[in-house]
């Protein structure tokens, strides 16, 4: 297994007058930035000022396009055509390296989000027409996708470099799908068993599902999120967590498919 990792979190996510997260204190512990692209959350403003603290932090920028759904922040799913889905993503990857191009800086990865992410994991269609946009737009961008699922086989037949995702503060079903948000227990807020999963990710590449059993899988990258009360805290123990073990905390980018 690795003795490095990624560490990546979703930001970018206030709307307006609508503030979510912790962006600036939460990116003093990780190594990759998902900036929400203004379809499920976010907007210029708020993507601009996020690329900028991100590169002021030296973390690696990549587009977090989901569906256009602000209402539901982006976790309902919306029956959408693969066709509709290659120019939404292609569309939010654009408008996001348009304001980091302004602010100097080259994006590195895309990784959907929340239900257009969940269904790209199992339907081969929308994980194709994800994988397609994003080669159409650089081939040198990183896709990330759910380990073991459809999206990093979509993205490696479409001649991209992918990362392989595993969630420490998500809970797992027995086939490696994560627990769908409307069951309890879905999103882990105890640190200490977040930490503990994570490091077993990455140093056993394992992880225990819901019914008890044991779903293998392989990661190169590791997600937590903005949105999650004590994020701040959550993510600097993570990190300490994993670096403690010996785990070197790394963007993605420059690592994976080496």
């Amino acid at each position: 297994m690795p003795a490095r990792i990624d560490l990546n979190c979703d930001m970018g996510e206030s709307f307006g007058a609508w503030t979510m997260g912790t962006d600036t204190e939460v990116l003093a512990s990780v190594s990759s930035a998902n900036i929400a692209c203004g379809y499920h959350a976010g907007d210029p403003a708020v993507m601009r000022r996020t690329v900028r603290a991100a590169r002021d932090a030296g973390v690696a920028v990549g587009a977090h396009p989901g569906l256009p759904d602000l209402l539901g922040f982006g976790r309902r799913e919306m029956r959408v055509q693969p066709a509709d889905v290659e120019d939404m993503v292609l569309y939010q990857v654009g408008a996001l390296a348009a304001l980091a191009a302004a602010e100097g800086v080259r994006l590195r990865h895309v990784k959907a989000h929340g239900a257009l992410y969940n269904m790209a994991a199992r339907d081969v269609s929308l994980a194709s027409a994800i994988a397609r946009s994003v080669a159409a737009f650089d081939r040198d961008l990183l896709l990330f996708g759910l380990a073991g699922s459809v999206l990093l086989e979509a993205g490696r037949d479409a001649g991209l470099r992918v990362a392989s995702e595993g969630f420490a503060d998500r809970a797992y079903e027995p086939d490696g799908s994560l627990t769908p948000r409307s069951r309890p227990g879905a999103v882990i807020d105890d640190p200490g068993r977040v930490v503990e999963r994570a490091v077993r990710m990455v140093t056993q590449g394992r992880v225990t599902a819901t019914d008890g059993s044991e779903v293998a899988l392989q990661v190169d990258t590791l997600c937590t999120h903005g949105d999650t009360p004590g994020a701040q805290a959550l993510v600097r123990r993570l990190r300490a967590g994993l670096e403690s073990q010996g785990v070197a905390v790394r963007p993605a980018w420059d690592r994976t498919g080496a």
